[in-house]
């Protein structure tokens, strides 16, 4: 059986980008990581980055600014690691 940690290396998504898809998706991380790795290798990209857009208005509409600060991160870290499918607007 693979560990998390090894799926999650599989995966080609980071730690945070799995845990905004869990959130948004209300679903456990390991679903999320499946639905991530599915959505990155069928061209589900633009999906990706507009479920952490979400992540990122939810926790500062709750004022969870901790939060919206590690949602931020991920998301540069996500359009900086699949470039391809972004468009060039800018963070919410």
């Amino acid at each position: 059986m693979l560990t998390y940690e090894e799926c999650l290396a599989m995966c080609d998504l980071s730690e945070e980008e799995i845990g905004a898809i869990a959130a948004h998706e209300h679903m456990d991380a390991m679903i999320a990581m499946a639905l991530g790795h599915y959505l990155v290798t069928h061209e589900g990209e633009q999906k990706i980055r507009q479920i952490i857009l979400d992540d990122i208005a939810t926790a500062r509409r709750d004022g969870d600014r901790g939060r919206e600060q590690v949602l931020r991160a991920a998301l540069q870290h996500f359009i900086a690691t699949h470039p391809s499918h972004q468009t060039h607007s800018a963070v919410a």
